[in-house]
């Protein structure tokens, strides 16, 4: 059986699932997913920027009334939840945690303990982290040894 792991920020849409789930044709996958609350991984002025570059003003607006902390942490459960079930629906295997801090480290050990084959980093664009390859992906790159794809979040 084939292991990802993968890094999300969002529940996945059902088009994610499909993609993922899709990736290595018709060979078993074993997902280990990582889900980092979207208030965690970045700061308010970051994800403003993204916002704007997106064309996405009113976002940009509301950035601010992310919940951050542990306020982000009930919502981001639930979204995991609801993600571990929608793969295995699929008829994936999946497990998974909510990760509050440093979540390339926690990458690092998940990578290593689950003898995974690839990480997959599904989020929505952020461009500035992505032009200074301070992004999950390319952070990962150098720190885990699997090859890692990095894919956009699909919008329901």
């Amino acid at each position: 059986m084939f292991t990802s792991v993968l890094m999300i920020e969002q529940p996945l849409t059902s088009a994610d699932v499909d993609f993922v789930t899709t990736l290595h044709g018709d060979e078993g996958i074993s997902f280990v997913v990582l889900m980092q609350p979207r208030g965690a991984q970045a700061d308010v002025l970051l994800r403003a920027i993204d916002d704007v570059a997106l064309g996405e003003l009113k976002d940009a607006v509301h950035e601010g009334g992310e919940p951050e902390g542990k306020d982000s942490l009930a919502p981001a459960e639930l979204a995991l939840e609801h993600s571990l079930r929608a793969l295995r629906a699929a008829g994936s295997e999946a497990v998974g945690q909510v990760v509050e801090k440093h979540p390339l480290d926690v990458l690092k050990t998940v990578v290593a303990d689950s003898n995974a084959d690839e990480v997959i980093v599904l989020t929505e664009p952020h461009y500035v982290e992505e032009f200074f390859h301070r992004d999950w992906a390319s952070r990962a790159r150098h720190k885990v040894g699997v090859p890692v794809l990095k894919l956009f979040a699909h919008n329901e």
